[in-house]
């Protein structure tokens, strides 16, 4: 058996092992559209179906992509060396700003995570999607310059050419009138999510990257192919793709009896894209190999069988199953569960139907119109005949109205599918605490539960979506020929991705977890505090904190929010001006000991103040005190001297007596002036000096 031989085997054994597990797939599919061909309905009975693998799903999707995707820099590439620091930057820098948006992996994701929830598994894919168009466009008025410009390239097929002569104000011109068709070939990154049906995978395969053989089989056109690259006589003569529509199959008959081109370019091929383990140089190692086949598994219709380094497939699970390679879906554990809901809400809806609408009861011959009966009318009176008993000719047939035995249930069937997927309120986002009659601790416990459950469904499907990260960026190092600028925060950077490390690891940033935006907010800002407190404890140049760590916390508080980016609103610090600043805090005296210094400083000046100003005061008391022993001891001497006079003078030294003690009083009352001017002086001094020593512990603070 030749080497095409054994790879169609491969392929043959691969497609009925996916035939194999469809059914379980596509009874997932039925019960996520509540098309449940399982549990009939009985006939004239209530059709009414739950869709609790729905309800579950549309849960827990938002909380894993905003766990996932919701961070500006969903992947990050870490350095397996030293010397790999700036690659490392370069490509988190790259992947997040270029390849992301542009390969469409939001999408991708995505769908790939509701097909790992309802499917067990989710596929992407990534591809250098290196495509050939065609447009046509008509040139008129051209001279010889711009039409020998125009048609130079070996892209431009002339369709329709006419030339003429016309007069201009510098002679004689010839000008041209063209019509072109331009052939340009443009590379683009892709990203899908790959449905299930069409995946294949080895039978015996545990993982991707271990199966022999890993592939997708889809449908293109004959147009698409050629576009792609390949030989348009060999795509034109392969047959078409085999389908079991018979309303297509006779269209498509009609039209390979036509014959016409332009129908059989929309003709669909088969079109297998695998990756094959397989040792076609015989040196015993199975080498990987990328081969394409179109409209069949022969060798005539193999398009590309070449050596590979990279599988650019990969799985997502939100659950996995040791040892095998198919995870866990919600659809398991909800189905059997949607069923029971399904038949229980048939019967409770039956009861309430029956209970509503009793079923008459009348004697034959009876009632003179029996429609009024059979179809009753608001208003319509029914009328039996004369001499008739209306209590014997017409009743009811009463149904027990016994569907509230069925509410319990109904409501033990929720809580057993929460108890299995751990999916809740809080999964969804919505806090517990605000369901009602539930004290704060049972509301944490649920949340925490349901988180705990959700945050492994995050952690299971990152790690696929690194294999998926790394395959992309080794895919850009392979096909990005040439430098690119790119815009980035700001500013234009050079990227060259030719020179970057292949091999670097890879971690997506799943963010703080996946309970509420709330609880996610509430983490971020008691790590803020914590932080505020260690820079005002130890200052910026601390063992515990960074400005680096603190600009981290504000980045994933405003993530925590639900804002795209935190470039807006803040400025990411540059680590230059930051040590810069460090360096002139060091240079700079202590504050604290400034201020101790300056407040020892104050209080020695209060202190010698204080002691000129007793001093001061001392003085002026003596002075006084002095000036009254003088002034009585003149009184004294005076009143000696007058009493020593004879009574002929007593009226003069009288009168002398009154003008001394009046120049007493006024040279006691100068003394008081004197003293209080003195004393004004002294206060005015002492607040100057107070002023002066305010400014003098204020400027060193500064």
């Amino acid at each position: 058996m030749n080497a095409t031989a054994v790879m169609a085997e491969m392929v043959k054994a691969a497609e009925v092992h996916a035939e194999a597990l469809s059914k379980d797939r596509l009874r997932a599919i039925e019960y996520y559209q509540g098309v449940m061909h399982d549990t009939p309905s009985d006939k004239g009975r209530s059709k009414m179906a739950t869709r609790l693998v729905r309800s579950h799903i549309k849960k827990v999707l938002p909380a894993l992509m905003r766990t996932l995707m919701g961070s500006a820099q969903i992947v990050e590439f870490l350095p397996v060396g030293p010397e790999d620091e700036q690659d490392a930057e370069q490509s988190t820098d790259f992947m997040n700003a270029v390849v992301v948006p542009e390969a469409g992996c939001f999408a991708a994701i995505e769908d790939a995570i509701h097909d790992a929830l309802l499917l067990r598994n989710g596929i992407l894919r990534w591809w250098y999607d290196e495509r050939k168009t065609v447009s046509v466009s008509s040139h008129t008025g051209l001279n010889d310059d711009a039409f020998a410009q125009l048609v130079a390239g070996d892209d431009v097929e002339v369709l329709e050419h006419s030339e003429s002569v016309e007069e201009t104000e510098f002679g004689p011109m010839t000008v041209h009138d063209v019509r072109i068709k331009r052939y340009v070939t443009k590379g683009v990154y892709r990203s899908s999510a790959v449905p299930r049906d069409r995946f294949l995978i080895h039978p015996d395969a545990v993982e991707i990257d271990d199966s022999p053989l890993v592939g997708e089989k889809c449908e293109y056109t004959r147009s698409d192919l050629v576009a792609m690259g390949y030989d348009k006589e060999t795509i034109y003569g392969l047959p078409v793709a085999d389908e079991d529509d018979t309303e297509r199959d006779a269209r498509r008959g009609e039209l390979e009896e036509g014959g016409q081109e332009t129908h059989r370019a929309n003709q669909m091929i088969d079109y297998y894209d695998l990756y094959i383990r397989f040792d076609e140089d015989d040196d015993g190692i199975a080498e990987l190999r990328h081969v394409v086949f179109a409209g069949g598994l022969t060798e005539q219709h193999m398009l590309l069988n070449e050596e590979c380094d990279d599988v650019q497939f990969c799985d997502i699970k939100t659950m996995s199953q040791p040892h095998q390679w198919e995870g866990i879906s919600l659809a398991d554990d909800l189905m059997d569960l949607q069923q029971g809901q399904t038949v229980l809400l048939r019967q409770t809806l039956d009861n309430l139907y029956w209970s509503n609408n009793p079923q008459p009861i009348i004697q034959d011959g009876m009632i003179q119109d029996e429609q009024s009966v059979y179809n009753p009318e608001f208003g319509l009176p029914i009328v039996v005949k004369q001499g008739i008993d209306v209590r014997a000719a017409l009743g009811t047939h009463a149904v027990p109205f016994v569907a509230d035995k069925s509410f319990p249930m109904l409501q033990y069937l929720d809580e057993e599918a929460q108890e299995r997927t751990g999916v809740s309120d809080a999964s969804s986002g919505m806090a517990p605490d605000a369901l009602q009659n539930m004290t704060a601790k049972a509301s944490a416990m649920i949340e925490q539960a349901g988180i705990g459950q959700t945050e492994l469904m995050v952690r299971t499907a990152a790690r696929g979506l690194e294999k998926f990260f790394s395959g992309l960026r080794r895919m850009v190092i392979r096909h990005q020929d040439v430098p690119r600028m790119v815009r980035l925060r700001g500013e234009w950077v050079p990227f060259d991705p030719r020179q970057w490390n292949a091999d670097l690891d890879c971690t997506v940033n799943t963010g703080l977890g996946a309970g509420t935006r709330e609880r996610d907010m509430v983490v971020m800002q008691q790590v803020l505090g914590l932080q505020e407190k260690l820079f005002a404890a130890f200052g910026p140049d601390n063992p515990f904190v960074k400005p680096e760590n603190l600009f981290n916390s504000i980045q994933k508080l405003v993530e925590a929010a639900g804002l795209k980016s935190v470039e807006p609103y803040f400025t990411e610090p540059d680590p230059q001006e930051i040590q810069a600043k460090m360096e002139a805090a060091r240079n700079q005296p202590n504050p604290e000991q400034a201020k101790m210094q300056a407040q020892m400083q104050m209080e020695q000046a209060k202190m010698q103040a204080q002691l000129q100003l007793e001093q001061a005061k001392m003085q002026a008391s003596t002075a006084k005190e002095k000036a009254q022993m003088d002034a009585d001891l003149t009184v004294k001497r005076a009143e000696i001297e007058a009493e020593r006079l004879s009574q002929t003078d007593k009226l003069k030294s009288d009168a002398l007596l009154l003008d001394r003690k009046l120049a007493w009083e006024r040279e006691k009352y100068m003394m008081d002036a004197q003293l209080q001017r003195e004393n004004a002086e002294r206060d005015r001094q002492d607040r100057i000096w107070q002023a002066q020593a305010a400014q003098f512990v204020a400027k060193p603070a500064q």
